[in-house]
């Protein structure tokens, strides 16, 4: 998780800093957003002051019929030491005992022109992303047909040179080596590479190549939501392998469940086409059709009709 402070807001939704820009480095702690009709209605929650509040054109215009000293100590109530930021949407003009207040404790006033309902939903979307829980793995990540596909197994594997034939057929690299991914509050995994490392790619023998230099813009992208885990083991002859497909293995990353495939690797295995066919096949249970399930079904058929002939 990313620290996130006011600045972070302003940049990001290119807000105006009507006053208290000396608090534009308090913390953010929470994506929850509030809108704060009731306490200004004179109803103290102090629950939700550590949120951003935000004020729309609702609640303007209840304090519009509120007398000055009201509007002052619902403000004064409204700015505590935990509140981060109050944004203020819509093109509506702030209250001079709301600025008054702000320059006194220190919070932030920031104006926007959008309306209040997007305004949230951009506020919403880019606080859950970036205060989302973040963990660092030891893999490569490709979009292949527009699935997220994470490349697992031991160091030396083959997860890059699988990656740079998958680049070659035309998919997208983007992560190699360390991939990090973050859990939203959907809990989808959403993977990227680390900025230092973003677009690179290491090949054993050839050293480190820039993905997007050689193969174009096309050939990588920034991040994308992981669908499947292909994990990369050494061919062990003594080890019984899925042959059908119907039991479905499952990796835990954070607190989400993915579907892991395990493939075992060894000389003449083509893995960027097994990758490319896991990931069809992927697609296809999503749209409700399993080839194991199947081809179990008319085997028990099948079964059955031979046996009522008998």
């Amino acid at each position: 998780m990313k620290r996130t402070i006011v600045k972070d807001i302003i940049q990001q939704l290119e807000f105006e800093i009507i006053s208290g820009k000396k608090g534009v480095i308090r913390e953010i702690k929470t994506s929850n957003i509030h809108l704060p009709g009731l306490e200004l209605a004179g109803h103290v929650n102090p629950t939700k002051r550590n949120r951003v509040q935000l004020l729309g054109d609702s609640e303007m215009t209840y304090l519009a019929e509120l007398d000055s000293a009201t509007r002052l100590e619902r403000f004064q109530h409204l700015c505590s030491e935990n509140t981060p930021c109050i944004c203020v949407s819509r093109d509506l003009t702030v209250p001079e005992e709301l600025i008054a207040v702000s320059e006194q404790t220190g919070i932030p006033v920031l104006y926007s022109n959008l309306s209040t309902t997007k305004l949230f939903s951009k506020l919403a979307t880019f606080l859950e992303g970036r205060l989302a829980p973040v963990t660092t793995i030891h893999g490569v990540l490709c979009d292949v047909y527009g699935i997220g596909v994470l490349l697992m197994g031991g160091s030396g594997i083959g997860k890059s040179e699988t990656a740079l034939e998958l680049v070659k057929r035309g998919h997208r690299l983007i992560a190699d080596d360390a991939v990090e991914i973050r859990q939203t509050q959907e809990n989808q995994l959403i993977g990227n590479a680390p900025e230092l490392i973003q677009n690179l790619l290491e090949i054993r023998g050839l050293g480190i190549i820039n993905v997007m230099t050689l193969f174009g813009a096309g050939a990588v992208r920034n991040f994308k939501r992981i669908s499947v885990v292909i994990k990369m083991e050494l061919w062990d002859p003594e080890k019984q392998y899925e042959r059908l497909g119907i039991d479905e293995e499952k990796m835990k990353i954070m607190d989400t469940d993915l579907p892991q495939i395990t493939i075992p690797v060894r000389p003449g295995r083509n893995m960027a086409v097994i990758c490319e066919v896991a990931a069809m096949n992927f697609r296809l249970k999503r749209m409700g059709y399993n080839a194991a399930v199947h081809f179990s079904n008319r085997l028990t058929d099948t079964i059955e009709d031979a046996s009522e002939e008998i």
